[in-house]
């Protein structure tokens, strides 16, 4: 593999991953679907775009797409495993921006609305930004494919 493929799709070969990836990707999942399809007591596009113009997050609508799409399609993919260090990636980076514009005044803890939550999140697709996939992955396959290839 280059040195590209090797970064997109390699990681390391323990289960570590896995027991971070198909948690967080299921829970990713579903608040990236309450985002985008008012699913599992969500607001939809146009009720989460209109609450996130109302904390300053404009134009809401399109915050909304790409936090409701991060979320969605990157827990998808991490569950399964494909692509995971980018998908990862951008999940961290929406919980950041999830912390920073929500949460940071209201302390860390989940009872008045703080941090803990989004905090935890990003610990764990951080992670799995620098380890990757692990064994059991789509990447994983992709790799050994590529590998042998050669």
């Amino acid at each position: 593999m280059n040195r590209f493929t090797s970064l997109l799709f390699g990681s390391n070969t323990t289960l570590g991953s896995l027991a971070l990836r198909v948690p967080v990707g299921i829970i990713l999942a579903a608040h990236g679907a309450q985002k985008l399809f008012g699913w599992f007591g969500g607001y939809g596009l146009e009720g989460t775009g209109q609450w996130m113009e109302s904390i300053g997050l404009a134009p809401g609508f399109l915050m909304a797409l790409l936090a409701g799409s991060a979320e969605f399609f990157g827990g998808l993919f991490l569950l399964i495993g494909l692509l995971t260090r980018p998908a990862a990636l951008v999940s961290a980076f929406t919980m950041l921006v999830a912390i920073f514009s929500v949460h940071i005044d209201n302390g860390l803890f989940m009872a008045n609305n703080g941090y803990e939550f989004g905090l935890a999140l990003f610990a764990a697709t951080l992670a799995l930004t620098f380890q990757g996939a692990g064994r059991i992955s789509v990447d994983n396959i992709i790799a050994e494919k590529l590998s042998t290839n050669r």
